[in-house]
């Protein structure tokens, strides 16, 4: 088993981290190959022990200051160093990851979680971060926006109907209700990007290690938000029409590889919904699989608004709970992989 620890390459600046940039992809293509050489880097494909790295939503609409939903936890520069963490965990482990998948929160801007889907009597619409419940939606104080009746091919009262639903459904799982939240990740939008360093990162490790590195795109369904990787919030409409699908591939990896690394933004929303689904798939499944999974803590912030909402004791009790359930919670400088 290859649990070697690489140098950071030079070319890897801590200082950038939090800004968008243009990666100079064939002369980091070179150095990847010589540096597989200096090395010794075999392909991927040959190594007897599997290491999946799974990255939640590592992009610029999270992980930037300025950008829509940063996710600066409670220091404010929660993301930035999370990234930095995470960057040289890749690069110092080069020679023992050998899969990385990165998911991408994909939006447009017709969908259930934006502000242009209500308007309230005079045909205003929500501000971001407001929650829209139950009650607002059947006492008529936020309506369907019947201007995208004709964009969904549905009648303005059904759309009505669909929210309600969408609702009741959200309130009966306990969690966070219905949130309006700012337009972020939007497909072909520089939001939507992954963070300029990692993303080098992950090339880098591609040409070094000869293995593709995957992208699992989430979110992009109208009627259904999409926080974890596995599923969306809500599966079926007022009807029984399918607003979504879980999937099964994260599970079927768990199995065929011997850890599963989960980093990413943010950690008290589509990191820590991610770990659940994929727990609850674990044990019905197999719960000795749990002991699999390792949590890279100091790679995920939670979301915290100064001043407005502040999830850290949220996902802090989380991660708690999947301990206990038998996943590994590391730290990135950790010597879990020996």
């Amino acid at each position: 088993m290859n649990v070697r620890e690489l140098p950071i390459p030079e070319f890897f600046d801590a200082d950038k981290v939090d800004t968008v940039w243009r990666i100079p992809y064939e002369e980091r293509a070179k150095q990847a190959r010589d540096w597989a050489r200096l090395h010794a880097l075999q392909p991927a494909s040959v190594s007897s022990t599997h290491t999946h790295l799974l990255l939640i939503d590592v992009q610029n609409t999270f992980c930037i200051p300025e950008f829509e939903l940063y996710v600066g936890g409670r220091s404010g520069r929660g993301a930035v160093d999370d990234n930095t963490r995470l960057c040289e965990f890749i690069y110092r482990n080069l020679a023992n990851i050998t899969h990385i998948t990165a998911t991408m929160d994909t939006h447009r801007a017709m969908q259930i979680f934006h502000a242009i889907f209500f308007v309230d009597s005079d045909g205003n619409h929500p501000t971001p971060y407001r929650d829209i419940h139950v009650a607002d939606l059947k006492d008529g104080v936020w309506k369907f926006n019947p201007a995208l009746a004709d964009e969904f091919n549905l009648a303005p009262d059904y759309g009505q109907q669909m929210l309600i639903h969408y609702a009741e459904e959200l309130e009966k799982k306990g969690k966070y209700a219905l949130t309006v939240w700012p337009y972020h990740a939007m497909l072909g939008g520089i939001g939507h990007t992954l963070v300029s360093s990692v993303e080098e990162a992950l090339f880098f490790h591609s040409i070094a290690r000869n293995t593709q590195y995957e992208i699992e795109i989430k979110g992009d369904k109208p009627f259904t938000e999409n926080y974890s990787a596995i599923g969306p919030e809500v599966l079926t409409g007022p009807m029984g029409e399918t607003l979504g699908a879980r999937t099964s591939k994260f599970i079927e990896q768990l199995q065929q590889v011997e850890r599963l690394i989960i980093a990413g933004q943010a950690k008290s929303h589509c990191v820590a919904w991610t770990v659940q689904d994929l727990l609850n798939d674990i044990q019905a499944t197999d719960p000795a699989l749990a002991k699999k999974v390792y949590l890279l803590e100091d790679c995920s912030s939670p979301v915290v608004v100064p001043n407005v909402v502040d999830h850290t004791d949220a996902a802090d009790a989380a991660y708690r709970k999947f301990a206990e359930a038998g996943m590994n919670v590391v730290k990135s400088v950790d010597n879990f992989l020996s």
